[in-house]
């Protein structure tokens, strides 16, 4: 069996007298799906929080690729390869697909953004992972299964290793939670760690 590639041991964390996570250990490896079921209220969405550097642990540690680590921003965890989908999309709307993919993150040329070589980049993402949107599609047009798949992208347009998707299919048809498990399957091939976050059992 390959190493994991990602380790929390111990975790803790408290806020204000609610013990959220006491003592949660966690092990994945790429290319696994990890269902995190429980509750509202049970602490899923904490413990990933914690992983990503929106919380600090009050006990334990992580280690990312045999290191250990301790991210201070979401953006620091998306760097190193680490990326999550919150169930409150964090899209702009009036700006386009493309924008939104790369926003913060404009391809230049001459000082100035590069609209057609950051269409292409997105297109090629989108293209990869059979998303059917368009990069100039504006996002507010758009409906909410493929507002997450524009969310999907970006994460991947970090070259992510691994993928938290905090309840995602909470707003999906079955059609589009069907496309959703469709391309969670083309990440885990391509050796993406996936946890899934759910108070959904079916």
């Amino acid at each position: 069996m390959s190493s994991p590639l990602l380790t929390m041991s111990g975790i803790s964390k408290a806020f204000t007298g609610v013990q959220a996570l006491q003592n949660v250990n966690i092990q994945l490896r790429a290319g696994e799906v990890h269902a995190l079921m429980g509750e509202n209220g049970a602490g899923k969405s904490t413990l990933m929080k914690v992983l990503i550097g929106v919380h600090k642990a009050d006990e334990g540690y992580i280690q990312f690729k045999g290191q250990t680590v301790a991210f201070d921003s979401v953006l620091e965890a998306q760097k190193a390869g680490i990326s999550m989908i919150f169930q409150e999309l964090n899209l702009i709307p009036h700006l386009s697909v493309a924008e939104n993919i790369f926003f913060a993150r404009e391809p230049l040329k001459n000082g100035l953004i590069d609209y057609k070589t950051m269409r292409t980049e997105a297109k090629k993402l989108l293209e990869m992972f059979d998303i059917d949107v368009e990069p100039t599609d504006i996002v507010n047009t758009l409906s909410v299964a493929k507002q997450q798949m524009v969310e999907i992208a970006k994460s991947l347009s970090f070259d992510v290793e691994i993928l938290i998707m905090d309840e995602p299919t909470s707003a999906l048809t079955d059609r589009e939670i069907d496309a959703l498990f469709e391309l969670v399957d083309k990440l885990k091939a391509k050796g993406v760690a996936i946890v899934y976050i759910s108070h959904r059992m079916n």
